[in-house]
């Protein structure tokens, strides 16, 4: 399996795990969880909790992106080894990512931020014009 693949199976675990521990953060603060209006409970959410779920939020946007970009690269006559840099790349700053996120380090999250979307940004452009 190519590794752009491999990499998109192990950040489409991101957002569970941190909807797991968003849950569990969602608990302790309320004491309950209001399944009749959850939505608005996590609109109540502060600190780490309110952190996390902002965190699982932008996991998934970059799931998308990035899902998107190994189905281009997966169309593409190059071969997919060639795509194992930025893919690994992707794959550090989606992992360091929500960890700036839960320790409000802004600046440093922003930057993996910017280097994960560069990463899917050279996917998605060498695959489309090599098409």
């Amino acid at each position: 399996m190519p590794f752009v693949f491999e990499v998109l199976f192990i950040v489409s675990l991101f957002p569970i795990i941190l909807a797991v521990s968003g849950g569990y953060l969602r608990y302790r603060q309320f004491g309950k969880f209001d399944n009749h209006h959850p939505r608005l409970q996590q609109a109540q959410l502060t600190g780490m909790a309110a952190r996390v779920l902002a965190a699982q939020n932008n996991a998934w946007e970059a799931l998308i992106l990035y899902s998107a970009m190994c189905v281009l690269a997966y169309v593409s006559p190059i071969d997919n080894s060639e795509f194992n840099y930025a893919a690994g790349l992707f794959l550090l700053s989606r992992v360091a990512h929500p960890v700036f996120y839960l320790l409000d380090m802004a600046s440093y999250r922003s930057l993996v931020f910017l280097v994960s979307w560069l990463s899917c940004l050279y996917i998605g452009l060498r695959a489309v014009m090599a098409i």
